[in-house]
This record gives C-alpha cells, structure tokens and sequence, in this order.
C-alpha cells in the first residue's frame, strides 16, 4: 500500500475526492500509476459478486452515472450560488447531516460534504494522488 496522507475533506478535489468517496462508501478502491502520455495517477474500484468481478474507473466528482445515485441514497440536495468565488459556485449535502460543502461543481459540493458526514473534516488518501484547495470557507453547520 502506498503511503497515506492526512487532508481536510474541504479541500478534496479529483481523484483525492473519489478515493475519499469510495473508502467511506466501503468499496474497495485502489490506485492505477501513471500510464503513458502523462495520465496521472488514477482510482478504480473493485466489483465482486457472485459470480463475476469488475474493475471500474471510479470517478464520482465528473460522472453522474457514479455520483448522481449517491445524492438519492443519501436524500442529499445542491444549490447554485452566482455570488460565491469564480472557482466555487454549488454547496450540497446528505439529508439531516448538518453539514454542507462548497465546490466548483454540484457532485463535489455533494460528496465533499458526504465524506465530511461519512468520514469527519480530515481524511486519508494516497500520497500520490494530486491535491486542489479551494479558498472559501470548506463547510457549513447547519
């Protein structure tokens, strides 16, 4: 396993964000390296069920098909805000979680806030994997 550093959950973005998703969703996710023509580090998720297993890209920041269901299961909503910072427009959250993150987009505003509820305001991920900031206030209790 490759080394694990301690990040605010506010701050996740990209690959950070789905690897921080898929551990407190109990998926097993793992890390694919750099492929050729400057593919950056990448998450995938293993699938096994009775009879078969599947590996996926696991993407949930960009692919609704992945993040879309979790804002059903967990009732969560989103909201645009025009007045925020150019590079933070949406805040969202799980149902009765008290809690709402910021993002540049609604599915990160949503799953940041997820995996605050999920996973407290300080998370582990891989070293490898690339970090973006956002300079607003990273949540809200409601």
């Amino acid at each position: 396993m490759t080394d694990l550093i301690e990040v605010k959950t506010a701050d996740l973005a990209g690959e950070a964000l789905g690897w921080a998703v898929g551990k407190a969703e109990g998926l097993h996710v793992y890390l694919e390296p750099p492929g050729y023509n400057g593919v950056p580090w990448r998450v995938f998720a293993r699938y096994r069920g009775e009879a078969i297993e599947h590996i996926k890209r696991y993407n949930p920041w960009e692919d609704w098909e992945l993040g879309g269901p979790l804002i059903d299961k967990y009732n969560g909503s989103t909201q645009y805000h025009s007045g925020l910072a150019s590079n933070v427009h949406y805040s969202g959250g799980p149902a009765l979680s008290g809690i709402w993150c910021y993002g540049p987009t609604a599915l990160t505003a949503f799953l940041r806030s997820l995996t605050f509820h999920k996973s407290g305001s300080i998370v582990k991920i891989p070293m490898n994997l690339h970090i973006q900031t956002t300079t607003l206030p990273p949540h809200r209790d409601l």
